[in-house]
């Protein structure tokens, strides 16, 4: 197992000199940076983007009333577990809405 290591609020490794080079390039104009080796990102670039495979969005307790027989398939499928398939089914409603936005945008 690794080593914890805490560090105060505040406090860096970062030198004086550095902290004023960041600050005067925080201050330059956008047009002053040079994007030429940066492909730019295009559509098809985030039709193909994964979602970070180590995202966790976090949950929230709501108390939900839903039909019977929809809460008896999503326990039919297995007792446990069946709030995270519910959670999963909402999720890909979300999903393919946003998605027929985009489109339609």
């Amino acid at each position: 197992m690794g080593k914890i290591v805490r560090r105060a609020w505040g406090e860096s490794r970062i030198s004086e000199e550095r902290k004023r080079e960041l600050d005067r390039l925080a201050e330059r104009p956008d047009s002053e940076i040079d994007y030429s080796d940066i492909p730019e990102a295009t559509e098809k670039f985030w039709q193909n983007a994964v979602r970070n495979p180590f995202y966790r969005p976090v949950k929230k307790q709501v108390t939900l009333r839903i039909d019977a027989d929809i809460l008896a398939w999503l326990r039919s499928q297995g007792e446990a577990g069946y709030q995270s398939r519910l959670n999963a089914v909402l999720r890909q409603g979300m999903l393919q809405e946003l998605q027929a936005k985009r489109k339609r945008a």
